[in-house]
């Protein structure tokens, strides 16, 4: 019996799923750095701000491996998904901002660092479709 090969991974998805376990990683591991980046001026932190980038930290680090080992349509299922979590993610960002919950300038990097999140992920689904689309 023959093993099937598994394609390999567009550049966008080995990006976003290392951008997904870095990031992961910090608010699993370090969410005090993250939250004193978001708000410089309270101390001391929040027992549920830690909670939750603990709790958001080890979900991305688990979507980030996903898409480092997920093959075929499980793999194209989790960059759909992506597109989605990193929109909302996107919003989010944008609408502490606007509402003066955050810094401009923490906001604006917010903003950018989950909008980059969602074109890497937008051009990881577009590239695993249309490869998909050729019969691969």
């Amino acid at each position: 019996m023959a093993l099937k090969r598994a394609l390999p991974r567009p550049a966008s998805v080995y990006a976003l799923g290392g951008i997904r376990v870095v990031n992961g990683a910090a608010g699993l591991l370090a969410p005090d750095l993250l939250i004193r980046r978001l708000d410089p001026h309270h101390e001391p932190h929040s027992p549920a701000a830690l909670y939750a980038f603990r709790l958001f930290g080890i979900r991305t680090v688990l979507l980030g491996l996903d898409l480092l080992t997920h093959h075929g349509e499980r793999l194209r299922d989790d960059l759909r998904e992506g597109v989605l979590i990193h929109a909302s993610d996107t919003a989010t960002a944008a609408m502490l901002g606007l509402s003066g919950r955050l810094p401009p300038r923490t906001a604006a990097l917010t903003t950018l660092i989950s909008a980059t999140n969602t074109v890497l992920a937008t051009a990881a689904t577009s590239r695993a479709n249309s490869a998909r689309g050729k019969g691969k």
